[in-house]
């Protein structure tokens, strides 16, 4: 089994770019399951229910989120009603949506979960606990995929550490760089520290340069907006063994 996670979509541009490329590059890679987080898909933040449909369209199975999940509040009905658009399930119970979903396949079922990072992120349930009580009441699926959206390398690394052989992969989003220490840890948990980010190649992390230097440079506030031109999408294909459900290779993808 294969299964392709898209790294952060940003604005309108990474919204176009995935319209344009994620169709072929399922087909070249014989994609069974692609999970696209889409928190920044929205132009100016957050994700709108528009942008969460052009993310569909184009070929996402399931949507995840992170911090900025919630920056829309004409997302939270959307978030209630769609099975595969999760919002980080260390949220609170009376948060809109929910933070895991089984994508049916008939002959096999995958099971993603969404998961936020507490280091330099908000004070929300231990994500180590979360994931024990979410494999428990998903019934310890065989293939099981975490989204693990989180500034800390390392809290990252020791969260996969943590679930390796109980869950097929981790991946990180939310840091927009894609990292190179994709690796297949020793009980068979597929890793990557983060998948990067889909959106516009010329950019201090999919906003323009010159704004993410005025903020860095003066400490004042800026009104930041989506940079332009050349784009790419940063990816990661894993295959997954289909009888024990682990990862048998990682590799990461770059398509402009």
């Amino acid at each position: 089994m294969r299964i392709l996670c898209v790294g952060d979509v940003v604005a309108s541009a990474g919204c176009a770019l995935i319209r344009r490329v994620l169709p072929s590059v399922k087909r070249q890679y014989n994609v069974d399951v692609c999970i696209v987080n889409g928190e920044n898909a929205a132009d100016g933040n957050g994700l709108t229910p528009t942008a969460y449909r052009t993310l569909l369209e184009s070929g996402a199975d399931v949507v995840t989120g992170g911090n900025h999940i919630f920056r829309r509040r004409e997302l939270y009905e959307v978030l209630d009603e769609q099975p595969f658009l999760l919002r980080p399930a260390n949220y609170p119970e009376s948060a809109p949506g929910k933070g895991a979903c089984v994508v049916d396949r008939g002959r096999y079922q995958v099971a993603v979960i969404n998961l936020l990072g507490l280091v330099y992120m908000e004070p929300l349930d231990c994500p180590f606990k979360t994931l024990d009580r979410l494999l428990e009441e998903l019934g310890h699926p065989r293939f099981c995929i975490v989204d693990f959206h989180a500034e800390a390398t390392a809290e990252k690394k020791a969260l996969a550490y943590y679930a390796d052989g109980r869950i097929s992969a981790l991946v990180g989003t939310h840091t927009h760089v894609q990292t190179a220490d994709e690796q297949i840890l020793e009980q068979g948990t597929g890793f990557l520290t983060d998948i990067g980010m889909t959106g516009p190649t010329r950019s201090v992390l999919g906003i323009r340069p010159e704004q993410a230097v005025a903020k860095m440079k003066e400490k004042l506030p800026v009104r930041f907006s989506a940079a332009e031109g050349e784009t790419a999408m940063n990816a990661v294909l894993i295959t997954l063994d289909d009888r024990t459900g682990k990862t048998v290779a990682i590799e990461r993808l770059t398509v402009s």
